[in-house]
């Protein structure tokens, strides 16, 4: 059996589909060819690897409702490749958006779900992750608290680092729960080839609690990439 999971984010690392392409290959048995479809060039090196493929795992964001311009070329390109080449495959789909609600990404599921029509390929579902930022940030702040479980071992011991490390790693745990348990769910029917339908999650953050650490989040984000202040000081 093998898998190939296609990254379809534009960004070159740190990707939060990248992340969770990553969550459901631990669960994916068999061999497991991982790729990325950031532009054209990638296009030949992708549908060689799909060619003896039996699953297909799709990861990509959410833009503008819809999937990203790059990807859509790439499935165009894929569905006359795979039409001449008479290859049939299962396909399945996680993917996430910066609202908080997960089923905001339905529109995408459709248009996976109508691509698999036209493809003849077997529909057999995805994962729609509402708060995808968010999830980004609980993977580094698993880092940063295990940096610093290591530097509070040193200094005051194991016995007095580890209750606080555990703390911090169950908040962490909480608030990805939804999307761990769909992703390991999409795992296990890729293991069997079979449907694990259309569902649906985000980040398990009170709304009014999302919208007050995003607006933090990006606004830092904006200061440091010059985002707030781009332009001021440029020549007109």
């Amino acid at each position: 059996m093998k898998t190939v999971f296609i990254n379809g984010s534009p960004k070159k690392k740190l990707s939060v589909s990248s992340y969770l392409l990553g969550i459901v290959r631990l669960f994916v048995r068999g061999e497991v060819v991982r790729e990325q479809v950031r532009h054209a060039g990638d296009h030949e090196r992708v549908l060689k690897s799909i060619q003896d493929a039996d699953h297909v795992v799709f990861g990509l964001p959410l833009y503008v409702d819809g999937v990203p311009s790059q990807m859509l070329a790439f499935m165009k390109e894929m569905e006359t490749y795979c039409t001449e080449h008479n290859i049939h495959l299962n396909v399945y789909v996680v993917s996430n958006g910066g609202f908080i609600e997960g089923c905001q990404n339905r529109p995408l599921m459709q248009v996976f779900e109508n691509f698999c029509k036209r493809c003849h390929f077997q529909w057999c579902g995805g994962v729609g992750i509402g708060g995808g930022v968010m999830l980004n940030v609980m993977r580094i702040l698993f880092f940063v608290y295990a940096g610093l479980f290591v530097l509070n071992t040193a200094v005051a011991g194991f016995t007095a680092a580890l209750p606080i490390f555990a703390q911090q790693l169950a908040i962490i745990l909480f608030f990805s729960l939804g999307a761990f348990f769909y992703c390991l769910r999409m795992g296990a029917a890729v293991n069997k080839g079979t449907a694990c339908g259309v569902k649906f999650t985000r980040i398990l953050l009170p709304s009014f609690l999302f919208i007050l650490v995003a607006d933090i989040f990006f606004f830092i984000i904006s200061i440091f990439q010059g985002g707030l202040f781009r332009g001021w000081l440029q020549r007109k």
